[in-house]
């Protein structure tokens, strides 16, 4: 079982009956071995045996931050099976749980907070589900507690359940800081033009804002385009090659404003990494699994959140970039040494995703 990066997400299902309710808990063994430390050998494998020698460990840790309540009085549940599952990422292990209500009671509370300690963008997503009717969201440091009411579930309506994945897709462009680095690095040239060798302070306002214009409305096609066809299972890529190509990209992205290669037409290099990056926004979606009644509605809000992210970024970067465009700082400390930045922690990124290391704390 490889450990491989990706965003920290668990995922859960919560069935619901009158007098009991099932959870399945699906938690990352790499967050388990940053918690908790399974890999006996270190090897960058964990094995069965040694997941299974820490079960223990495991359980206590996970139930210490999961906590339902009936009414006044923590339920502790029955552990019915320690499993192991693979996601798009790499393996999980996957609890079952069964929480029984001491006394009759229509609802209960549930109150996560899995890794808040050590990782704030740590999300919890979960699916409620009572016979055929479904509802989903997620549990994040701002938003730990979730009542289920097990007399009759009321489904989250389309407002409440799109909402959920509107703010996920905003967060997940915030904390996903390889996307971040690949736009910054298209556009910190946007408001320059290229001339015998050197960058030059573009003339006009209207004409930047139609490079910055090709190069988000290509990469939010293309990721827009991978996103939808990877949600909805039609196209599944390795996480490791995913995650590799991502940092790749970022890299060709700095690398051009420093050599420049491609001037006047980095929407193409925007549309075609841009599909690459759309595998990466998938991940979230493709893992939990969400019925086809709630998969449209969430696949919407979830892009939608990340155009609202992107739009958040080129609002606050280019009225900054267009005024200090002409200054020695912008095209020097920024474009050349910025890029160099980002380059450099790209290409470690690039290490770690090949050879599945841990480098960064990022």
């Amino acid at each position: 079982m490889l450990l491989a990066h990706k965003p920290s997400d668990s995922y859960l299902t919560f069935d619901l009956h009158p007098a009991e309710v099932l959870v399945q808990w699906d938690i990352a063994l790499r967050d388990l071995e940053f918690v908790i430390g399974l890999d006996r050998n270190e090897d960058g494998r964990i094995t069965w045996e040694e997941l299974s020698a820490r079960r223990t460990e495991v359980e206590a840790y996970a139930l210490a931050r999961l906590k339902v309540t009936d009414a006044a009085n923590v339920l502790k549940p029955t552990i019915e099976d320690l499993l192991v599952a693979d996601h798009s990422d790499g393996a999980y292990a996957v609890l079952s749980l069964k929480y029984e209500t001491q006394r009759p009671s229509n609802s209960l509370l549930v109150e996560y907070s899995l890794l808040f300690e050590t990782d704030p963008t740590h999300r919890g997503l979960y699916q409620v589900r009572r016979g055929n009717s479904t509802s989903t969201g997620l549990f994040s440091p701002t938003h730990p507690q979730l009542s289920l009411d097990l007399g009759g579930l009321t489904p989250m309506g389309d407002t409440s359940a799109f909402g959920h994945f509107v703010y996920e897709g905003v967060w997940h462009i915030w904390t996903g800081f390889d996307h971040i680095l690949f736009l910054l690095a298209l556009l910190l040239p946007s408001v320059l033009r290229r001339k015998d060798g050197h960058w030059l302070p573009s003339d006009s306002l209207r004409a930047s804002f139609i490079k910055i214009l090709r190069v988000v409305t290509s990469f939010t096609v293309a990721h827009s385009i991978t996103l939808t066809l990877a949600a909805i299972g039609w196209v599944h890529l390795p996480s490791r090659l995913i995650e590799s190509t991502i940092a790749f990209s970022v890299i060709i992205a700095a690398v051009n404003n420093i050599r420049p290669f491609f001037t006047e037409r980095g929407w193409i290099v925007a549309f075609a990494f841009g599909l690459i990056h759309g595998f990466g926004f998938a991940s979230v979606l493709q893992d939990l699994e969400l019925p086809a009644s709630l998969l449209a509605r969430s696949l919407l809000g979830f892009n939608l959140g990340v155009e609202l992210g992107q739009l958040a970024i080129l609002l606050a970067f280019v009225p900054a970039a267009f005024a200090l465009r002409a200054s020695m700082f912008y095209r020097g400390a920024l474009v050349h040494a910025g890029s160099c930045l980002i380059g450099g922690i790209a290409t470690v990124w690039l290490i770690e995703r090949a050879f599945n290391l841990r480098i960064l704390p990022f």
